[in-house]
């Protein structure tokens, strides 16, 4: 399965956002990684609110329109898609947990699940 060979071949820059993406599932924001949208593989997902997080390398420089395509076919399925470089999650993590923060409480919240316990068992 592509999508379990790029979670084992994660790069640094996926790795380092992993580790602060799963500490924030305790609060509530449960994302997967790794997980597909018709025929792409998004990097992070939080599958209740729709919200993809993409990490790109270098490149994506010579990949543009590529990329273009990509983001406004997972948008037509309903998700909002946020980019950032490789390097700015390597050098600047913290900013870039701020900014994904900024847009997760500036969404609507996803509406709970029927499980018991209120939690989304979409998100696992």
């Amino acid at each position: 399965m592509l999508a379990r060979k790029l979670r084992n071949e994660a790069t640094p820059a996926e790795r380092k956002l992993w580790g602060f993406l799963s500490r924030r599932q305790r609060l509530g924001f449960k994302f997967s990684r790794q997980m597909p949208v018709g025929p792409f593989v998004c990097d992070f997902m939080w599958r209740s609110a729709k919200l993809v997080i993409e990490v790109d390398g270098g490149q994506h420089d010579w990949m543009a329109e590529a990329d273009r395509q990509r983001t406004a076919y997972i948008e037509s399925q309903g998700y909002r898609v946020i980019r950032f470089w490789n390097n700015d999650v390597i050098d600047r993590i913290e900013g870039v947990v701020g900014e994904i923060e900024r847009v997760l409480m500036a969404m609507p919240t996803p509406a709970p699940s029927r499980s018991a316990g209120g939690e989304d068992s979409s998100c696992h």
